[in-house]
């Protein structure tokens, strides 16, 4: 599926909002689980993963009011190590938690080039605007000026293309001449020439809605005869190409593109934990349903298999709860 549409799919929800909810009594479960010696990190689990984002921010203000306690906070001096990071990233509300991610892989040393191109190619212009809202509020500067000030080139000119969110048409006209025209110009800006018009590429991945896109795509293939993906790949290299592909990737399908990112995370020695969790945290109230049956058909086991492969101990156990029962 398309990424406009998935964010329409009910049945693609993993954390539904429980029925009968009273944040009072949950907010005392966590309590306990955390008062005295040693914490029991199995009702924390019970709790905070089987609720929906937006009753754990109830529980929150009942714990705050029962107990005079902040609970992330609490939880924060309770929990450590990547059990922490998945429970109290289950404590920020959606945009806010998409805002922290983006500042983290900008903040210290280094940038986190896959975490910014993920988000950005993955949102709708709505979600976009709503994660540059709470970046602003919560870290007092501009999302665009701090991507600007911390990359460079055609990586800085195609993530600062797509935070404008162009690509959200989502009416099914697609005018054929026009689709015709882009894939010729893509054509004639990278196979046809020594060297790429980058910004070419650009431009026409970032400002044409997706089912304009898909289009193009196909009469490019008849062109060039090879793929918009291969050619990305024989034409650029690095996070510009990594940035591209995944532009195609999440217009062709979204599902696939996050079943990807999550095999990915899990495959070869080491576990990508900040992608496991970003992504199981961000799509639970989304689509991860249907992520689940793509990663089941595009690899041959299922999410939750890998993960119990992959993982241990409560950090295993709430993932596994997040993602629920195997498609």
């Amino acid at each position: 599926m398309a990424w406009w549409k998935a964010w329409i799919e009910q049945e693609g929800v993993t954390v539904k909002s429980s029925s009968h909810f009273n944040p009072d009594p949950d907010a005392e479960t966590l309590y306990k689980a955390m008062k005295g010696i040693g914490t029991n990190e199995q009702a924390i689990i019970d709790v905070l993963t089987k609720r929906s984002n937006a009753q754990r921010q109830q529980i929150a203000k009942s714990f705050k009011a029962q107990f005079g306690k902040d609970l992330t906070e609490t939880l924060k001096s309770e929990l450590s190590g990547k059990f922490e990071r998945l429970i109290v990233a289950l404590m920020y509300l959606p945009y806010r938690y998409e805002a922290k991610e983006l500042h983290d892989a900008m903040k210290g040393l280094g940038t986190k080039e896959g975490v910014i191109i993920e988000i950005l190619a993955s949102r709708t212009k709505n979600q976009l605007q709503e994660i540059m809202k709470a970046y602003e509020e919560d870290y007092g500067s501009s999302l665009e000026e701090d991507i600007q000030a911390d990359t460079s080139g055609y990586l800085e000119r195609i993530l600062v293309c797509l935070l404008q969110g162009s690509r959200d048409d989502v009416s099914s006209f697609v005018d054929p001449g026009l689709a015709l025209q882009d894939a010729q110009d893509l054509y004639a800006a990278g196979e046809k020439i020594c060297g790429t018009d980058e910004m070419k590429f650009i431009t026409i991945l970032c400002t044409r809605s997706a089912t304009h896109l898909l289009r193009v795509f196909e009469e490019y293939e008849k062109i060039a005869n090879k793929s918009i993906e291969d050619s990305i790949n024989s034409e650029t290299h690095g996070s510009l190409e990594e940035a591209m592909l995944t532009v195609v990737k999440c217009t062709r399908n979204l599902h696939s593109y996050f079943a990807e990112r999550l095999y990915y995370a899990m495959k070869g020695a080491g576990t990508r934990d900040g992608t496991l969790i970003r992504n199981i945290v961000s799509r639970s109230e989304i689509d991860l349903n249907l992520i689940k049956c793509h990663f089941k058909k595009m690899y041959g086991k299922t999410l939750s298999s890998m993960i119990m492969e992959d993982t241990s101990g409560d950090y295993k156990n709430a993932l596994l709860s997040l993602v629920g029962s195997d498609p």
